[in-house]
């Protein structure tokens, strides 16, 4: 038996041909991302005849990532920031006129929209919240699309609130003192609704105005463990069930990740509910609209896999569906008058998906009981047993990992290594106990969960102890960091980018307006560092005060313009290693924030990182 050939890191890396497929409101184009220039773009294509696709944006400095069809097929939205500072402007195409450049339609130095809706009750026009008139507090805007013309529907109540549209209603979103959420009608001091807080880690998700304006769909957890779609009347207060999986929470990836799509699928013209997405090991999308439920069985039969991007026309007759699948993604056209289907493309297509490894469900148990639901996946080609390991830690740590095609995963196996990605306590989508778990456990039972996980892959067989490798970004740094700090003994190599370092120092220096948002998560889970008291445990728990203790080969990536981890928590790790005469590999990409999206620096990234972790996990030849 022997590993396939080896997979150049530009190949897995590079960006896809195309991918995040939509089709036009009216079913005549499909608009997706593709390289321009090297980075990607957003391309307009015919559904029907021969024309050649046309990029309608022309980003030559940082890859697009979030584009939206209007109702008004001239124009087309998309956001972009300025070196992953994360602040976000809107920008509008003409799309019949290849000619004019984009428009800043937010030209705000320092500003971000925080969020960009389209109502359906409101054609031709955007609602956005923005803090273009002070930082720290984000107003309700209404955009005119077509002029650009900005109105001010109200200005913020105060840090860390909002305002919501229903209907001609407005309503206050206020985050208390206490860190619940109220939701008040405008000019009332009673409020509607309360959320408490504690059960929302990051904010009441989803959080969705009904098109009528007459009720809020939201994502609940009261009186049981699962996480489930409710509506509150906004006229009365009353909350009734709308939908909820015996098993599963609804699905809130694109909470964290906000280029993924919402659970909630609505109707492209009517805005009403079609479908909720749950998810626990795989996806389970369950029809709520008689309509819905006839084609949501075609769209699950195009390919093997989870359905990702789900769009329509306004009829609800043509579809382009992206399927999200281990090895082989795709993105298919379906029409549910003719059932004519065809596929579009393969994000992909120069990769064998004979080749990529599969990802296969497990379920470990924690020392105490905890059950932790992971993904395993071992290289082709090669006797299971003995491996190489790469324990990958995501970030959040109210997010998950969930099956699908990971480009980094794929990179781990093709060079033999096992890869086990564990959803430790803490880890958003596995019930409110599930989460909870992690209150006072960062660099506590938080990383007991990712030792243990570490022993079963041992146990079983399917790694060698002395070759277990740690590898994560964001949160997922900070456990990489603490994994070498507190048990170094168990890891021959780590990489870490844009980590934590010190737990208080991280809190203090967030962006202003995010510090409000920090009492349900933050501040609950591991401390508030305006307490000496706390901030002295908060130290505890962070790697900077155990440097002496490393030994791990050591490898740290940063983003010199991320404002959530700011590169201080790197600068200052390093420089205490290199003090202590202690070799660490550090990278820091000058145009990069806190995600890295250009191609050239995520190849350059995991070049470095494929040659260290070759260096400390034995040689690819070694492992025929």
């Amino acid at each position: 038996m022997a590993l396939p050939d080896p997979i150049a890191v530009e190949d897995l890396l590079r960006p896809p041909q195309r991918t995040n497929a939509t089709i036009s409101p009216d079913g005549t184009r499909i608009a997706y991302l593709a390289p321009w220039k090297g980075r990607l773009n957003v391309w307009v294509q015919d559904l029907d005849g021969d024309a050649e696709p046309r990029s309608v944006t022309a980003d030559e400095v940082r890859t697009v990532l979030r584009y939206v069809w209007t109702d008004d097929p001239r124009f087309m939205l998309y956001l972009q920031d300025s070196g992953g500072d994360e602040n976000w402007h809107v920008l509008r195409v003409d799309l019949d006129d290849p000619s004019a450049p984009a428009v800043d339609l937010t030209p705000f130095p320092g500003a971000t929209t925080l969020d960009l809706d389209l109502p359906v009750d409101r054609p031709g026009k955007a609602i956005l919240v923005l803090n273009a008139r002070e930082v720290t507090e984000f107003d309700l805007y209404e955009l005119d699309i077509a002029t650009g013309e900005l109105t001010l529907l109200a200005e913020s109540p105060g840090p860390g609130s909002s305002w919501l549209v229903a209907g001609d209603e407005l309503y206050a979103v206020t985050l208390t003192g206490d860190g619940d959420m109220t939701l008040s009608r405008r000019g009332s001091d009673t409020p509607i609704a309360t959320f408490e807080g504690d059960a929302y880690a990051v904010g009441v998700y989803p959080f969705e105005v009904i098109p009528d304006g007459t009720g809020i769909w939201f994502g609940s957890y009261r009186d049981g463990d699962r996480l489930r779609v409710m509506r509150l009347d906004l006229a009365t207060g009353e909350e009734t069930e709308v939908d909820s999986h015996p098993r599963f929470d609804v699905d809130t990836r694109a909470q964290v990740f906000a280029v993924l799509p919402s659970p909630l699928i609505r109707h492209r013209r009517t805005g009403e509910l079609l479908g909720v997405r749950h998810l626990g090991e795989r996806q389970v999308i369950r029809a709520l609209d008689p309509h819905f439920a006839q084609v949501l069985p075609h769209l699950e039969s195009l390919a093997d896999g989870d359905l990702a991007t789900i769009s329509s026309d306004v009829d609800g007759r043509r579809w382009v569906v992206s399927v999200n699948h281990d090895r082989d993604p795709q993105t298919w056209f379906y029409d549910h008058a003719t059932d004519e289907r065809r596929l579009l493309f393969r994000p992909h297509p120069h990769l064998d998906p004979a080749a990529m490894a599969p990802m296969t469900p497990v379920m470990l148990t924690a020392r105490d009981g905890l059950a932790l639901p992971s993904y395993l996946t071992l290289p082709v080609g090669v006797e299971p047993a003995g491996l190489p390991l790469v324990l990958m830690v995501h970030g959040g740590p109210w997010a998950r990992d969930w099956w699908g095609f990971d480009p980094t995963v794929q990179l781990w196996a093709n060079r033999g290594y096992a890869v086990l990605q564990t959803n430790f306590r803490g880890s958003a989508g596995f019930g409110r106990a599930h989460m909870e778990a992690a209150v006072g456990e960062f660099a506590g039972k938080m990383h007991d969960d990712l030792i243990d996980a570490v022993d079963w892959a041992v146990g079983q067989g399917y790694a060698d102890p002395d070759r277990i490798a740690i590898f994560g970004g964001s949160y997922g740094g900070y456990a990489t960091l603490v994994g070498v700090t507190f048990t170094p003994e168990r890891f021959a190599a780590a990489v870490e980018y844009v980590g934590i370092s010190n737990l208080a120092n991280f809190m203090r220096t967030v962006p202003e307006f995010v510090k409000p948002g920090l009492i349900n998560n933050w501040y609950r889970y591991v401390g508030d560092p305006a307490d000496p008291e706390q901030e002295t445990d908060m130290l505890a728990r962070s790697p900077i005060t155990r440097v002496d203790d490393i030994r791990t080969p050591l490898m740290v990536v940063q983003g010199a313009n991320d404002v959530r981890v700011v590169q201080a928590e790197s600068d200052t790790i390093v420089e205490s290693l290199r003090a202590r005469g202690v070799d660490v590999e550090y990278l820091v990409f000058d145009d990069e924030g806190h995600m890295f999206v250009n191609p050239e620096n995520l190849i350059t990234m995991f070049r470095a990182a494929d040659s260290f972790l070759a260096e400390h996990l034995g040689e690819r030849s070694s492992r025929r």
